[in-house]
């Protein structure tokens, strides 16, 4: 017998600048005959004329979760501004809360407002947001000519990207602060990175359009120069490097384990190759660690997760991965335990440059299957006044995928 569909008792309404004024006539109805709203000081005064128990979000915001539920059966709604579901709460309550519990009703975003204020197709830009994230993460996706859009902390967001992006090279770039739009207190602040005033407002939505200073140079999302690391020599070289990011696959929220990260060049390629993606770092020597923090840091990966151990015993408790490195610490055990921690259609890269490493990948393809190749690079260096082939260490790449 088929069980009947749960019906709707969680309602998520968009506010814009204009309040209740700008709802549409069920959102409003929705609002006006609630009995616990739930939203920000903002989202209060907002809808200040409605009579209901009002509740406000906690910090941190899991901590409301149990509140929400806890409402259940009494008519409940939940303001926010704009689309609830584009960087907003929404995302969060699904997590926790059947979808067919919920209901929602958007507004314009403020990516949308911003879009149309300054004539920008949204087809063609990045959205982020600086909420309860390091400003660094905008580095990965700075090209010239490039357009973003980015929800701000408050006034001292655009002042820390300012600095940012003078810093790499990016001062030419325009940015745009756009203040409580589609209101009545709407405003507009304009300069470049290098010349930026500071003053924003603290409700604002940020826009910047990437220009690459004279003599500057734009890097890659992958296939990062060696230079653009520190490191103690000990990496995975730029070519090795990329072929490697090609058998791995990087890929939207994709969990990447970095094992014997040194520097963390792998972990912070895959992070930047595809939006949301993860990765781990596991490298015991602390001094290496250090150098992964600020390379992630610098390169635009701040959330990279790095952790003290060595492999396979570090790896007990880690989330199963979608793809794992293995750069260091090379032993049947570490690639029998990392095989079986990864996810369905996982992806495992393993790269030896000593006999006794390739050893221990030959052994792996014989085991599990996979595929083996050999890299072997040269570059062009100085010989004298003459200039010739000089050979790196090669290579031996194990890939398999599951």
């Amino acid at each position: 017998m088929r069980q009947p569909m749960p019906q709707p008792w969680l309602q998520v309404v968009g506010l814009g600048e204009d309040g209740m004024a700008g709802l549409s006539p069920a959102a409003r109805a929705l609002v006006e005959s609630a009995e616990v709203i739930i939203g920000g000081a903002r989202h209060h005064e907002l809808s200040d004329k409605v009579t209901a128990e009002r509740l406000s979000w906690p910090t941190p915001f899991d901590a409301m979760i149990e509140t929400i539920r806890a409402q259940q059966g009494r008519r409940v709604v939940i303001l926010v501004t704009g689309d609830p579901l584009w960087y907003s709460v929404g995302a969060r309550i699904l997590k926790a809360i059947d979808p067919a519990e919920v209901a929602f009703h958007p507004q314009l975003s403020a990516f949308q407002w911003a879009a149309c204020r300054l004539g920008w197709s949204l087809a063609d830009l990045d959205t982020l947001t600086a909420h309860g994230r390091p400003p660094e993460q905008v580095l990965s996706f700075l090209q010239p000519g490039a357009r973003l859009l980015i929800l701000t902390k408050d006034h001292t967001t655009p002042d820390d990207l300012a600095r940012l992006l003078t810093d790499r090279g990016y001062g030419p770039s325009r940015l745009i602060a756009l203040g409580a739009l589609g209101g009545p207190n709407e405003s507009r602040l304009e300069a470049t990175a290098e010349t930026w005033p500071g003053g924003a407002p603290d409700f604002h939505t940020l826009a910047l359009e990437c220009r690459l200073a004279p003599g500057a140079v734009a890097l890659p999302r992958t296939g990062l120069p060696d230079e653009a690391f520190r490191h103690d020599g000990k990496m995975t070289k730029r070519e090795a490097r990329t072929l490697a990011l090609s058998k791995l696959a990087p890929q939207r929220k994709g969990l990447l384990w970095d094992v014997g990260a040194g520097c963390g060049s792998i972990g912070v390629e895959w992070m930047r190759a595809a939006r949301d993606a993860a990765a781990i770092a596991i490298e015991p020597r602390a001094e290496r660690r250090a150098l992964a923090a600020e390379n992630a840091l610098a390169l635009g990966a701040p959330r990279l997760e790095i952790i003290e151990g060595e492999a396979p015993g570090a790896l007990d408790g880690l989330p199963p991965p979608d793809a794992v490195f293995v750069g260091g610490g090379l032993s049947r055990e570490t690639i029998a335990a990392c095989r079986a921690a990864l996810k369905p259609h996982g992806r495992l890269v393993a790269h030896a440059v000593t006999l006794e490493g390739e050893a221990v990948l030959i052994a792996a393809e014989a085991e599990f299957g996979g595929e083996l190749t050999r890299i072997a690079i040269a570059r062009a260096e100085p010989i004298g006044p003459y200039r010739g082939w000089r050979p790196m260490m090669p290579v031996t790449q194990w890939s398999l995928w599951t």
